[in-house]
């Protein structure tokens, strides 16, 4: 496994190495996300083929890995061609000032190592000598299928709500953005579920649960809700202030004023 995941960092390296030379000319470091999902397409593709377990545990968790961040990465796509550069990396660019290049190259380089840590339940699937019970595949494509569609509809439902211009300004609270502030996040973080009954009951079988942690951790503390939370108090001030006293910011539930 340890050659697996040295061959995906190394091609990894490569390709983010690409996407910091993109960034430059274009002056937009938010093509590092588009990259790192592009890169999570590339490792699910790769171990895939590499890997030395059951060949029905490797085609399932190719297909689901590689589409799922194909999805991610073409989305991603199309918001970062279509949009200024993201608050996150104007303010690092702002702090890294003269060494911004710098800085921002081993940037992308971490985000290589780090598709590779949390592409370790991959890796492990990829390597189990005999495939999952046939439930525990079920269980993993229901769970994926839940998780993929989920975050697709709260993509679409968010970008069709600020197509309108009447809606400038304001917080959407429809569809799923009732129920949770951070759908997108949820189901994100829900669909690293899919490959823990892939995982249990093999070899290394835990490290499958190591999928759901780092996701939640990275997502609830570190650069997803913590950033997106702040940046819509700057821009929608007690409009989002309203929003968070009455919708819960991440497990999806009915909003306070609907409650018995």
């Amino acid at each position: 496994m340890t050659g697996l995941m040295m061959t995906g960092l190394g091609l990894l390296a490569v390709l983010m190495t690409l996407v910091w030379l993109w960034q430059w000319h274009s002056g937009n470091a938010g093509w590092v996300d588009v990259g790192w999902s592009f890169g999570m397409a590339a490792l699910a593709v790769l171990y895939a083929a590499m890997g030395d377990g059951a060949s029905s545990q490797r085609l399932l968790v190719g297909v689901l890995g590689a589409v799922w961040a194909l999805r991610l990465g073409f989305y991603l796509w199309r918001r970062v061609s279509g949009s200024e550069e993201d608050g996150r990396y104007v303010d690092m660019r702002a702090w890294l000032g003269n060494r911004a290049q710098l800085g921002f190259f081993a940037f992308f380089q971490f985000q290589a190592v780090a598709a590779v840590v949390l592409a370790l339940p991959w890796a492990v699937a990829v390597q189990r000598p005999e495939a999952a019970p046939a439930w525990a595949m079920v269980l993993a494509v229901v769970i994926w299928l839940v998780a993929v569609g989920g975050e697709t509809l709260a993509d679409r439902q968010l970008a069709a709500f600020r197509a309108r211009p009447e809606n400038r300004g304001k917080t959407c609270r429809s569809g799923l953005w009732r129920y949770s502030r951070h759908p997108n996040y949820f189901f994100e973080w829900l669909h690293w579920w899919a490959y823990v009954p892939l995982t249990l009951g093999g070899p290394l079988g835990w490290i499958g649960l190591l999928g759901p942690v780092m996701m939640f951790l990275v997502l609830y503390y570190i650069t997803g809700i913590p950033h997106t939370e702040r940046r819509a108090l700057a821009s929608r001030g007690e409009d989002y202030a309203a929003y968070q006293r009455t919708t819960p910011m991440f497990f999806p539930w009915f909003p306070t004023e609907t409650r018995t």
